[in-house]
């Protein structure tokens, strides 16, 4: 069994005489939760309707489940997905929602509805009518609808539009646990990027439909986390009289020289008179270390101004 869930090649969808993405390669694991990053009009929903086959691609390939070779209609049915605004019946009630769509996809026995909706938190909605449902809830029964047939891969694209920051912190929560207790891998697509940090284990950036990175959370908190860069003239030297001085190991010594402090990282003072005192020019030293906003917009920016 392949250990990836999605993989794609080259993924290209064109439009008369513009691309609304181009050569784009994801790839995405069991288990993970894959945070799509990109503004608005960048190309995630296009990825994601790829993905679902709600369209089809002008290039390229998509491997789902390991397989390049696959009917849409078998792997529907381990995929579940909200695209946009999940599509609700307003004058039914939440149960009533879940029915009409078990039947619509053919899943057999009506236990799946109280399972799914005591999964969401819906489960004490009673006959309330969707209609009535707040904007958190109305989000809830949707996700519900994507999680009836018990998917494998669930994807969602923007699901915390419209909410307040109670409701984004609830979807949240919820989707780790369908992670954590379900095993369910997810991709999902957001441009609230403070959101996606606190809750994706990947992160693909997409820019003007072409996909600029994927990193690792790790990866992405290595390269956000504060610390002292220092250039020296003699950079090993260096970094042993800020060990010995500092009595610390916490730091790097890169392949361009550049040192990398993770301790006494505040400390600007202490640690140029450390270096002065002992012999060495300082070319460079400042505190780094961002957020994932500010990371995607210096990448943003960096390919704006190529």
């Amino acid at each position: 069994m392949s250990e990836y869930i999605l993989r794609t090649n080259k993924l290209t969808k064109k439009y008369k005489n513009d691309f609304a993405i181009e050569n784009i390669n994801v790839t995405i694991k069991k288990g993970e939760i894959y945070g799509f990053i990109g503004q608005n009009g960048a190309g995630k929903s296009t990825m994601l309707r790829l993905i679902t086959g709600l369209i089809f691609p002008t290039g390229g390939s998509i491997e789902l489940f390991g397989n390049d070779n696959y009917k849409l209609t078998e792997v529907q049915k381990r995929m579940g997905a909200i695209i946009e605004n999940p599509a609700l019946f307003l004058n039914m009630t939440a149960q009533q929602n879940l029915e009409v769509h078990r039947m619509q996809k053919g899943i057999p026995g009506k236990d799946c509805i109280d399972k799914t909706l005591e999964l969401v938190g819906l489960a004490d909605t009673g006959n309330k009518k969707a209609i009535n449902f707040s904007l958190g809830m109305k989000q809830r029964l949707g996700l519900a609808i994507a999680l009836l047939s018990d998917p494998e891969f669930l994807i969602l694209d923007e699901p915390t539009n419209g909410l307040d920051p109670m409701g984004i912190v609830e979807l949240r929560e919820l989707i780790k646990k369908l992670n954590r207790e379900k095993g369910f891998t997810v991709l999902i697509s957001s441009h609230i990027l403070s959101e996606l940090h606190q809750l994706a284990t990947k992160f693909g950036i997409i820019h003007r439909g072409k996909l600029l990175e994927e990193l690792t959370s790790k990866e992405l908190d290595e390269k956000n986390r504060q610390h002292l860069q220092i250039k020296v003239d003699d950079p090993s030297l260096g970094a042993a009289v800020l060990e010995n001085n500092l009595f610390t190991t916490d730091f790097e010594v890169m392949p361009d020289g550049m040192i990398k402090l993770y301790s006494d990282f505040d400390d600007v003072r202490k640690v140029s008179q450390i270096l002065t005192k002992n012999g060495f020019v300082i070319e460079h030293l400042s505190i780094m270390g961002d957020s994932l906003e500010s990371y995607f917009s210096k990448l943003v920016g960096s390919v704006e101004h190529d």
